[in-house]
């Protein structure tokens, strides 16, 4: 029986989803799979770097790999070891330990790194191929260094020097108000430090929220005692020596003349998939590793990408002729995920087809899987920090006084209480939900993702969606809600009658289903609604209401 070699580049969290997966073929002999790690630890879920950072949880429970269990079914996996090239015509990928893997299939899941901004006294490398053929040994697989009190946080070692700050109550400093800044922001002054949000656009999270959310969110990270600086433009540091000769970071200078010292400069200035390897293999990138709907590399039906570093495209005529590719990788754990649990299933079907033909070696066989990947809607982004809901999805540009005439379907809804910190925003098309924002409104927001998750008319009577964060409502009287097949982890997409099942099975935690299920293992913004339907599954039998 000739088996299919599939050897997987990089092994995070949607890697190790891939390895999950495929391991039933490795185990019947169907499938030899080699894994490539970087990093020289257990796959973990890098969502929850920032909750790392501050404390709020271990190393234990952000794994989301199981080496032993893969090595067990006959994987081998490399942790620590960097790949450094891909020779297509061979068929190999060279490691910077010298050996050389052979493939049938190639698996790159390598990821995203943070972006380096363009800072007076920071240097950051160029990543096209004229600078990788010429630099290639030192920016494959590697980061850029960062001076010391200056980092990124992308990995747990850049979450353990957040961590030392935070303990010793430092001043920290986040340049850039995405989703993963503003998170650690706020869960580091929830830890005691005193944090700096410096951002160059009009208001948090520009890229989800409109103008109203984005000015309520402010006031709450304000009230939280975290400084925000906004319409600043980083453009230099200082550092300091210390005692030892240390050169450190000192402080951050904007182009308004802000001179902003502090002990540690997290940048969060967005992120780049790691395309090095693909570049000087010569794929097609863009934005990503460009693939087909189906995964597959434009340029070698051989090579697949998945999760961060994937950038989806549709091949055709005109748009192979362009230089510039629409799209980008989600950068979000779900679609990743999803895609590798389809992509272990096609090269599943593939590796049995190679079994029944009795040693094909695969050749020719790059039509056999489905014809794509499914499609992905627009994902839903959320905040996750204590006492801050933010919810958002779709194009909330729009506003209610927009000229009706250019869009005659659309209608704009909006209701806004900034001294309560409370704000929303509903964006439809004819009726239906195509966009909305949410900001301290968390019953209201999960109706709404409802809502949009079903492509559902809005009431006509929109300040009815109001009463869900009312004081006299009740959640237990919505069953709509609580309906079987909601989704509530969306992630993984558990329903409400997963957990349920769960649950009678014993599982009486948000842990417990999480280990079950999947859960809540994500982005961790479902857990509330985890709680609820395991409190609701309880209470029909009389017995104590369960919690997390």
């Amino acid at each position: 029986m000739s088996a299919l070699r599939i050897v997987l580049i990089g092994y995070g969290p949607v890697g190790a989803r891939f390895v999950e997966e495929l391991l039933p073929s490795v185990r019947n002999g169907s499938v030899e799979l080699t894994v490539v790690a970087g990093e020289n630890v257990e796959a973990y879920n890098r969502v929850l770097v920032a909750e790392y950072a501050v404390g709020n949880t271990d190393l234990d429970a952000m794994l989301v790999g199981d080496r032993e269990t893969a090595e067990e079914a006959g994987a081998r996996v490399l942790l620590g070891v960097a790949a450094t090239s891909i020779d297509r015509a061979a068929k190999v990928v060279r490691l910077g330990s010298g050996e050389e893997l052979p493939y049938d299939r190639l698996v790159l899941a390598t990821g995203s790194r943070a972006n380096v901004p363009t800072l007076d006294g920071v240097e950051r490398h160029r990543r096209d191929l004229a600078s990788l053929e010429k630099y290639g040994s030192s920016l494959v697989a590697r980061d850029d260094d960062l001076p010391e009190g200056i980092t990124a946080l992308r990995d747990l070692a850049d979450a353990e020097r957040v961590l030392e700050a935070v303990r010793d109550r430092r001043r920290i400093i986040v340049l850039g108000a995405g989703v993963l800044g503003l998170e650690l922001a706020l869960a580091a002054a929830h830890a005691g430090a005193q944090v700096c949000v410096v951002h160059h656009g009009p208001h948090p999270m520009p890229r989800n929220l409109d103008r109203g959310g984005g000015q309520v969110l402010r006031a709450a990270l304000r009230r939280t005692g975290i400084t925000v600086i906004a319409h600043s433009r980083a453009e230099a540091v200082a550092y300091r020596t210390d005692d030892d000769g240390t050169r450190r970071f000192d402080m951050l200078v904007t182009a308004d003349g802000k001179q902003l010292r502090g002990d540690l400069l997290v940048l969060s200035c967005g992120v780049s998939p790691r395309t090095e390897l693909a570049t000087l293999a010569g794929l097609r990138t863009g934005v990503g590793v460009v693939v087909h709907p189906d995964l597959r590399s434009w340029t070698d039906p051989s090579i697949f990408a998945i999760g961060d570093c994937a950038q989806v495209v549709e091949r055709t005529e005109e748009l192979a002729g362009q230089r510039v590719l629409p799209g980008a990788p989600s950068g979000l754990i779900g679609p990743g995920w999803r895609q590798a649990d389809w992509l272990a299933g096609a090269l599943t079907a593939e590796a049995e087809l190679i079994v029944a033909a009795d040693g094909d070696d695969g050749a020719g066989s790059s039509d056999r899987s489905p014809a794509a990947a499914p499609a992905e809607r627009e994902s839903i982004v959320m905040l996750k920090a204590e006492h801050i809901d933010v919810v958002a999805v779709g194009d909330v540009t729009a506003d209610p006084w927009d000229d009706d005439a250019l869009y005659p379907r659309r209608r704009v809804s909006q209701w806004a209480d900034p001294e309560h910190l409370r704000y929303v925003k509903m964006v439809t098309d004819d009726g239906a939900l195509t966009g909305f924002v949410s900001v301290g409104m968390p019953r209201t927001a999960a109706e709404l993702t409802l809502l949009f998750e079903r492509r559902g008319e809005l009431p006509a009577d929109r300040s009815l969606l109001l009463r869900f964060d009312g004081p006299d409502y009740d959640p237990a009287a919505d069953a709509d809600a609580f309906a079987p097949t909601t989704t509530v982890c969306w992630c993984n997409g558990v329903t409400v009658g997963r957990i349920e099942e769960s649950a009678a099975c014993g599982n009486t935690t948000v842990e417990c289903v999480g280990r079950d299920t999947r859960a809540g293992t994500g982005c961790g913004g479902c857990k509330g609604r985890i709680a609820e339907v395991l409190s609701r599954a309880a209470e029909p039998d009389g017995t104590p209401t369960l919690t997390a």
